[in-house]
């Protein structure tokens, strides 16, 4: 699955999701995780609204994204997007987050991530 992160230095998730201008993209999988690019997000805009809505398009494609803070509404349009936000402690490393994640997955992942872990899977597919 598609995992953004929100940061300033491309090492810790240290950015709050409606600062940050770009978000580092990884694929991760129970055995394996690999960075795959950078989404830049447009930041103007006068509206609140419009810069929330320019952010989450362009994560369209991730089941989650990991941000030293958000606020309520754009949490809120992320979770309608089918998006999973998740405020990570003390600006952990990403490669951190990334293990940790992926011990999750080894193991019994809860019912959210599962949910989230078919997101992007061909309609009807049944991961097995």
């Amino acid at each position: 699955m598609k995992v953004a992160f929100a940061s300033t230095d491309k090492v810790h998730v240290n950015e709050h999701f409606g600062r940050a201008e770009q978000f580092y993209i990884w694929e991760v999988g129970p055995e394996e995780a690999e960075f795959t690019g950078v989404v830049q997000v447009k930041t103007e805009g006068d509206d609140e609204a419009d810069r929330i809505e320019a952010r989450c398009a362009g994560l369209d494609d991730c089941a989650l994204v990991y941000v030293a803070q958000i606020g309520g509404p754009a949490a809120a349009r992320l979770v309608q997007k089918k998006i999973h936000p998740i405020k990570s402690k003390e600006q952990e490393p990403i490669t951190a987050v990334v293990a940790k994640l992926q011990d999750v997955l080894k193991g019994s992942p809860p019912p959210w991530l599962r949910k989230a872990m078919l997101k992007g899977e061909r309609p009807g597919f049944v991961a097995g």
